[in-house]
């Protein structure tokens, strides 16, 4: 598999997916839509929707119960990323390649952009009779539930604030450990299990990929903290760090040898994960 290949085509899909999802910019209230146009669309890795479409592949399930749940992931991601660039937060003044939010709207647009985001996803996880058929409402429920708990004090949000607390401060490996897998993972983590379970695995199968998707997501942070220097690099270095990553890459795999052939996406992305240089 062209892990390269695999990407562009399952970005376009989501990209096209997230088009149609969001309002239009001259929807009104237009300057609110625009903004958050402005944020989801402006590009990105689309990680956590990939990671929720290859989970159900993984599973042999048909990802068009998926695709709806995989862009509400990334609508969360992306509110997480406005609210990250504040400059209440880490003060960021561009974001892939082009201002930030807050800057090119201001801080109250861009506080609201990064709401209506959130809300937008919890909307599209719970709409009827879209990505769950109506007599599964419990496996709805379940979905809506896991991701709520993954970003919430417990996971992405926790993990932000345990981050902001340290920032001035030297960190331990423990407390960076929970920042890891709170912060990052905890959403990666859940993305997989949302497309193991959407895509109809048994429990054996979505427990797997639920513990490759933990070990996955701690993989992406570490990997973060060895390009910026930061983090995990900076507690117990560079080298050390990336013989720990190898280490994680191996656990991930693991899981993922009960599923064959229908894994490869998920274990050339673990890859990615690993190799990549930004």
């Amino acid at each position: 598999m062209n892990i390269q290949s695999y990407f562009k085509q399952q970005i376009c899909k989501i990209d096209k997916a997230l088009d149609a999802t969001l309002p239009k910019a001259n929807e009104y209230p237009s300057r609110l839509h625009e903004a958050m146009r402005y944020a989801v669309l402006a590009g990105g890795k689309r990680i956590r929707p990939i990671f929720a479409l290859a989970a159900c592949e993984a599973v042999g399930g048909d990802e068009k119960k998926v695709l709806p749940a995989a862009c509400a992931l990334e609508l969360i991601h992306n509110y997480s990323l406005i609210h990250d660039d504040l400059p209440c937060m880490d003060d960021d003044d561009t974001r892939r390649g082009q201002p930030t939010c807050h800057k090119k709207f201001g801080e109250d647009t861009a506080l609201l952009a990064g709401d209506a985001l959130l809300t937008l996803a919890f909307g599209i996880l719970s709409r009827p009779n879209d990505h769950v058929a109506a007599k599964d409402l419990t496996k709805q429920m379940e979905i809506i539930h896991l991701i709520a708990e993954a970003i919430g004090t417990h996971g992405m949000v926790g993990g932000q604030q345990v981050d902001m607390e340290f920032q001035a401060t030297e960190v331990d490996l423990p407390t960076i450990e929970y920042i890891n897998t709170h912060k990052t993972g905890a959403l990666i983590a859940a993305s997989v299990k949302t497309g193991a379970t959407l895509g109809g695995a048994t429990k054996k199968k979505t427990e797997c990929l639920h513990r490759y998707g933990k070990y996955t997501g701690l993989l992406f942070q570490i990997m973060d903290d060895i390009l910026d220097q930061e983090g995990y690099a900076k507690v117990i270095g560079v080298p050390e760090a990336k013989k720990e990553a190898e280490k994680i890459l191996l656990k991930a795999k693991k899981e993922l040898k009960l599923f064959g052939r229908r894994g490869d996406a998920l274990s050339r992305i673990a890859d990615f994960v690993l190799e990549r240089k930004y």
